[in-house]
C-alpha cells in the first residue's frame, strides 16, 4: 500500500509518498510554502531528482492538486493512477485530552478536532484545511490522523498539571499536552534497538533539538515529562520562540505594548511565536550553523544564544535525570541533534558527574548518521539518532486502514 503523508501548516504543505509494500521507500517527497499569497513555492524530489518552482497557490485544495499532479507527471510523477494511492495519513498538531492515539478520519473526529482549535490557533486550521482538501480532491480514500500530543497522554498529573486554579484546567482544559510526540517516541524505540535493548525497560531522555525543541523523559516505554507544555512555546529556547519565561515578564510586555504603546494581543503573540528565543538573542540569526558562525567572529549576541540554547539543554538533562532516578539512554535527534555536533559539544561536556562519557572526538564527526557516541564504560549511553517523523505517520495509517 501506498501512503501519502500530509503535514500542512497554516501557509505550508510538506508531503511524502511512502510504499509500505518495499520496505516504506520514500518515491517522492516535497514542500509547498507560502500557501495563499501572491506568489507561492514548490518543491518536488524524486528519483534522486529535485524540480523547483514558483507558481501561485492560492489555498490548501490547490496546494493538494499540485501534489498529486506531480505524483502522476509523465517526467517527474512516481505513479500512473491517483488509485495507487491506499491512504493518507495527516500529522495533527494537538490532540488535546480527546486523543491518546491515533484514529481514522471521521466527521466525528473532525468536529472533535475543530474544538481544540483554541489549544493549537496557528497549526489546527493549517491541519483541517488539508483533511478537507484530500476529501475534495481524493473524496474516496480513507484518512487517517496521527497527534503529536498523543505519546505524552501518559503524563502523570504532576508533570502535566500548572501551579494555577485547578478550575483552569477542569473548565479549559489548561495543562501540560507536549509535542514531538511522534519523534520520541520513534527515536527512542530507534536508539534502543542501537544498543540492544528494549525500550520499554529503560530510563530515556529523548533531545529532539531543531527550530522546534523539546526534550522527553521516557519511563520505560512511555512519556513521563517533557518540555513543551500546553502550547510548543514553552520549554526550551527555540528558533523563534521564547521557551521558559516567568509570566510576569508576559504581564509586563502586555502592559507596556498593548496598553501604553497601542500595540494588538496579536502583535504579542507574533512577537512569542515569530520573533523570540534564538532570533531574538542574536538579533534575526536562527539557523545555528549561523549562530555558531557569530560567536566565532566576536558578535557577542550570538555568543550569548548559542550559550543560552546549551545551557537550556543541559539543565532539562539533569533534572528528568533526578526525576526518573536516573538514565539508561540519552540521545540527540533532530536537525541540530542529528548535525550541529558542536551544540552536542557543549551540551555534553561536563556531563560526567552523572554518568555519561562521551567520545568526543567521534562526537565532533557525526553529521547526520546514526550512532553511538558513549564510550564503553558509560553508564549512561549516548546515541545520535536520526529521526523519521513521516515514517510514524504511514506506519499508524497503514495499521489503521489495512
Amino acid at each position: 500500500m501506498k501512503i501519502l503523508v500530509l503535514n500542512c501548516g497554516s501557509s505550508s504543505i510538506k508531503y511524502q509518498l511512502v510504499d509500505m509494500a518495499n520496505n516504506a521507500e520514500v518515491m517522492a517527497k516535497g514542500l509547498l510554502e507560502r500557501i495563499g499569497l501572491e506568489m507561492g513555492e514548490f518543491t518536488h524530489k524524486y528519483h534522486g531528482e529535485k524540480h523547483y518552482e514558483q507558481l501561485p497557490i492560492p489555498d490548501h485544495t490547490a496546494g493538494i492538486k499540485i501534489v498529486l499532479n506531480a505524483l502522476i507527471d509523465p517526467k517527474m510523477g512516481v505513479i500512473k493512477d491517483f488509485k495507487e494511492i491506499g491512504a493518507v495519513g495527516n500529522r495533527i498538531a494537538h490532540g488535546g485530552e480527546a486523543f491518546d492515539h491515533s484514529v481514522l478520519v471521521t466527521d466525528e473526529v473532525i468536529e472533535k478536532i475543530k474544538a481544540l482549535t483554541d489549544l493549537a490557533p496557528l497549526h489546527t486550521p493549517g491541519n483541517l484545511a488539508g483533511i478537507y482538501a484530500m476529501r475534495e480532491v481524493l473524496p474516496g480514500v480513507p484518512q487517517a490522523v496521527v497527534f503529536d500530543t498523543a505519546f505524552h497522554s501518559t503524563l502523570p498529573p504532576q508533570s502535566y498539571l500548572y501551579g494555577l486554579p485547578y478550575e483552569y484546567y477542569e473548565q479549559y482544559g489548561v495543562r501540560r499536552y507536549g509535542f514531538h510526540g511522534t519523534s520520541h517516541r520513534f527515536v527512542a524505540e530507534k536508539a534502543a534497538k542501537m544498543i540492544g535493548k528494549d525500550w520499554t525497560k529503560l530510563n530515556i531522555i529523548s533531545c529532539h533539538l531543531g527550530s522546534g525543541a523539546s526534550i522527553c523523559a521516557i519511563k520505560q516505554g512511555k512519556s513521563f515529562d517533557t518540555t513543551m507544555g500546553m502550547t510548543p512555546l514553552e520549554g526550551l529556547i527555540m528558533g523563534s520562540r521564547p521557551g521558559d519565561v516567568d509570566p510576569g515578564t508576559i504581564e509586563f510586555i502586555i502592559k507596556k505594548e498593548i496598553l501604553e504603546n497601542g500595540k494588538s494581543w496579536k502583535d504579542v503573540s507574533t512577537m512569542l511565536n515569530k520573533k523570540s528565543g534564538l532570533v531574538g538573542i542574536s538579533g534575526g540569526k536562527q539557523d545555528m550553523r549561523d549562530i555558531r558562525a557569530g560567536r566565532d567572529a566576536g558578535d557577542k549576541r550570538c555568543t550569548y544564544a548559542f550559550d543560552m540554547f546549551a545551557q537550556r539543554v543541559k539543565r532539562y538533562i539533569g533534572g528528568y535525570m533526578a526525576e526518573m532516578g536516573g538514565c539508561d539512554l540519552l540521545l540527540f535527534t533532530g536537525g541540530i541533534g542529528e548535525n550541529a555536533w558542536f551544540m552536542r559539544h557543549p551540551i555534553l561536556d561536563g556531563l560526567e558527574c552523572l554518568g555519561v562519557k562521551v567520545d568526543m572526538e567521534l562526537n565532533d564527526k557525526i553529521m547526520g548518521e546514526d550512532c553511538i557516541i558513549s564510550t564503553t564504560d558509560s553508564k549512561v549511553a549516548t546515541v545520535v539518532v536520526t529521526t523519521d517523523e513521516e515514517f510514524v505517520i504511514a506506519n499508524d495509517t497503514f495499521n489503521l486502514v489495512k
